[in-house]
């Protein structure tokens, strides 16, 4: 949606709450929105139903840890607040951590904004309502390391517009290694090569080759010699993974 339109298009409740709660409509298309929740009780329960479909994927994004000061640094602050002295404790920050609540987190959002595409996808679909038969089911999996659960990368997937992984955050790759992109499915015999994947770029795949795709499919990413790896399966390290949910 454009952020040079000032008034919110016709749409369903379902299709505004879902932008809404993805931040996608301009800051001017949210104000109104706002306004209109406080008597449309309708809007209120799709917004809520929103915010619960997405918690299990939002509780995968970590705080982010801001930088510690330097003494040196908060020595000058107590000198610029007339040498009022700070309570602090050996080997911690004087800074009082600050209670985030799940909304409030800003990794978060950032991960949100690599599923946006994925959504708008559905929510074009539903827009067009020229085809009487519902519109193709879309996934949507978060690739997160298997060691500290940091997300990395985002699946967004359907039958009909093929399979797209977007990086949300840097990748580091060794000299001499490739990452590969693969899938499987529980009731399938193997693993699926998806292709290689580079550092920070968007990768589209066709899905017509693929059989359909289903819920808590899995997705993951190996470190593999150059060239990929010379079986059908990973052969190096898993360093993203995740299982699909279902987004539409």
């Amino acid at each position: 949606m454009s952020e040079k339109q000032d008034k919110i298009p016709e749409m369903d409740v379902q299709t505004l709450a879902g932008e809404y709660v993805l931040g996608t409509l301009s800051a001017q298309q949210r104000a109104q929105v706002q306004q209109r929740l406080l008597h449309d009780e309708a809007l209120r329960k799709a917004i809520d139903g929103w915010r619960s479909r997405l918690l299990t994927l939002t509780e995968m994004a970590e705080p982010p840890e801001p930088p510690m000061p330097s003494p040196r640094l908060w020595q000058r602050i107590e000198r610029n607040l007339g040498g009022l002295p700070f309570a602090t404790k050996a080997g911690k920050s004087p800074r009082k951590k600050r209670r985030t609540s799940t909304w409030d987190n800003a990794g978060l959002w950032r991960m949100l904004a690599g599923l946006g595409l994925a959504v708008s996808v559905i929510l074009t679909t539903q827009l067009l309502g020229q085809v009487p038969t519902p519109p193709a089911s879309a996934y949507l999996s978060v690739l997160s390391t298997p060691d500290s659960n940091h997300p990395g990368w985002v699946v967004q997937a359907s039958n009909l517009r093929g399979i797209e992984l977007v990086p949300v955050d840097t990748s580091d790759v060794p000299p001499g290694k490739v990452l590969q992109f693969w899938t499987q499915a529980d009731d399938w015999e193997g693993p699926i090569s998806l292709g290689l994947v580079a550092p920070g770029q968007t990768l589209k795949v066709p899905s017509d080759r693929l059989p359909p795709l289903q819920s808590n499919q899995l997705f993951e990413l190996s470190l593999e010699k150059a060239g990929g790896s010379p079986t059908n399966k990973p052969s190096g390290p898993i360093q993203f993974a995740g299982r699909t949910v279902k987004a539409g």
